[in-house]
Formats: structure tokens, sequence, C-alpha cells
């Protein structure tokens, strides 16, 4: 029977067993091993080999690049959870625990929003909303009602039983059907969502970033860029946009420097390949964004050099530099100094050749 082929060029799950292809679904929901034998009712080595054979057999490097493959397969879609019907003989059962069941799915990559079995759902005004990013962003501890109170509330803390009435107004909201078991639990430490049951698109975009770095680590720079660009496509907008309170404005200064960490690496990866006009391109909406964000300024001068654009590289310095001392009162700093002057010498090698942050 021939081999197909995956939309990046390799072999799909149809060159697995059903069994393999269990095995690989379990691991795109995010399942550890000790999980999937648990779930498949194997032993816990089995399960292990038939990983082993999945890699071989789609000729992929590590784990990370296994669940990565997964999504490109149809069997999971980052941000909207498993997809069974993608595979067909791919059977896994709901996993075990004190709430199975129904997936819970979590973007905060722009304004909040939640599925419920693969219906969204409504889970009340901004502060309960703020609520549910603070514990699904801790997906492996309980946050205790004063960390809810500091992190939601800040200075205007409300006191009194307000996180216990938002919480059992989540667990209303996050109950499918008739079924009793909540979503949420509670310990001596404080609140959580059950382990198992939560997809956070922050979870999946990370996975990506990270099959990204292996990529490039592997010298395949083509799988590098197509990795991070279905990472970057996972943000909707500004994250976490208009939920009040401390732990929300964090996240939103993390996940947006993240974002531009990763759109500063593929344009590294671009040029780097070659591909200057997509550099140029992704670089100057960036710059636009991120008005004084000196490393972009110089990456972008280095790829606008690159194209043989002399004169706009310039121009982005005198930009940059303007808003700088108009926004900041500062002078451009010394990268973006050395940028100009490798431009103005046509000093290519040396035009902005500072490290670009990880993927």
């Amino acid at each position: 029977m021939p081999t197909t082929t995956a939309p990046h060029g390799g072999p799909t799950v149809t060159a697995l067993t059903p069994q393999e292809r269990e095995v690989l679904y379990a691991l795109g929901c995010g399942l550890e091993d000790a999980e999937i034998a648990d779930v498949l009712a194997l032993p816990e080595h089995v399960v292990s080999g038939h990983l082993g054979r999945v890699l071989v057999k789609l000729d992929l490097r590590d784990r990370a690049a296994a669940i990565v493959h997964a999504f490109d397969c149809g069997l999971v879609v980052p941000g909207q959870g498993p997809r069974r019907q993608a595979a067909p003989g791919i059977t896994v059962r709901q996993r075990t625990g004190p709430a199975p069941g129904p997936w819970l799915r979590v973007s905060v990559l722009g304004p909040l929003r939640a599925w419920l079995a693969g219906q969204p759902v409504d889970v009340g005004p901004v502060r309960q909303q703020a609520v549910l990013a603070a514990l699904a962003l801790s997906p492996d501890r309980s946050v205790s009602r004063q960390q809810l109170l500091d992190g939601v509330w800040g200075m205007e803390s409300p006191g009194g039983n307000v996180v216990p009435v938002y919480v059992y107004r989540l667990r209303k909201s996050l109950r499918l059907g008739e079924c009793p078991d909540s979503l949420i639990r509670r310990d001596r430490y404080g609140y959580g969502l059950v382990r198992g049951v939560a997809e956070l698109d922050v979870a999946c975009m990370e996975v990506l970033a990270t099959a990204a770095g292996a990529a490039e680590r592997a010298g395949d720079l083509s799988e590098a860029v197509r990795l991070c660009d279905r990472a970057l496509e996972l943000f909707r907008g500004v994250p976490l946009a208009g939920l009040p309170g401390p732990l929300a404005e964090l996240e939103r200064l993390r996940l947006a420097e993240r974002r531009v960490a990763l759109a500063q690496r593929k344009a590294d990866w671009q040029l780097r390949l070659g591909r200057v006009a997509e550099a140029i391109a992704g670089l100057s909406a960036l710059a636009l964004e991120e008005p004084l964000n000196e490393p972009v300024a110089v990456l972008l001068m280095r790829a606008l050099q690159r194209g043989g654009r002399r004169a706009e590289a310039l121009a982005v310095f005198d930009r940059a530099g303007r808003r700088l001392a108009d926004d900041l009162g500062v002078a451009p700093g010394e990268l973006l100094r050395r940028a100009r002057w490798a431009v103005l010498r046509g000093d290519d090698a040396g035009a902005g050749r500072g490290r670009v942050g990880a993927a």
C-alpha cells in the first residue's frame, strides 16, 4: 500500500496501526505515558514501545515533534481540542479521575474564550473570567483564595466570600448536562482545575515553539519557520484583553513579549534561509506595533540592508530615534547605533548581529 504524506511531506497516521494511532492521539491530548497506559488499559512499557514505533514510522525526532504531528494530521487541533473523527478507528476512552468526561478548552491569547465538550460556554462577567484565567494559567498547582483576591482584584479586594461565590458560579457553568462532577477542585491549598481535563492555547503555543527550536537545532529552518508560524497564529489579539487585575496585566505583558520574541526568531530564520522579502514584511508590521522596541528595529534594518534597501534601513533608525526621544526621553542604545554604522559601512555581516531571543 503506498505511503500517504502529511502537509509538510512526512508519512501520515495511516502508516500506523490502530493502537499506535490511539497512543499518538492520547499523546497529542497532553497525556504522559502513565496516563496513556491507564486510559488504554495497557502496561506502561507497551505504551513506551508504541511511542518508539510511532517516532520511527513517522520519522519524528522526539515527543514534541509527535505532538505537533498529531496537530498536523487533524487528531488534535491547537486551541480547539481533540478531534476524534479525523482518524477512523481511534477510540481513546475518556480519562479516569474525579472529574472524567468533558474537555474544557480555554483560550487566553486574545479575549478569554472557553469551550466545554466542543461548545462555547459563557463563563460570566470579567472578574469571573479572570478567576478562570488564573486557574487555567496555573495547571499544576492550587491557587489560594488570597492569591485569587490579589491577582484578580488587587488593591480593590472586596474580601468576604467573593472568591467562593465566583468559583461556585464557574462550577455551574463548567458542568456538562446533569453530570455532577465539577472541573474545578478544591483542596487544603486552594482551588484548581482537575488535572488533565483542560487544554490551554498557551500550552499549545509553547509546544509548537519548542518543536520549532528543535527543528532549528536539527538544521531544518524551513520547518522551524512553519512551526513558528503556527504558534503565532494562535494569538487572536491582545492576550486576556479586557480582563482586570494585576495577574491579567502581568500575563498580558509576558505573553505580548513572548509573541514578539517568536516573531523575531521567525524573521531571523527567514533571513538565514534567504527569504528576505518575507522577513521585511513581518518585521515592518511588528515595528509599527512595537515602535520603542530597539531589537525589532535592528532586525528590520538588517533585513532591509540585506534586501538592498539602505535608505529605508537608515530611515528606520531615524524613526526609532525620534520615538525614543519623544516618548522616553532617551537616545538610541548601543545596539541600534551599531546597526546604523553597519548600514553606513555596507557591513551586512555586522548589521544588528545581536542574538535573537530564543523560541
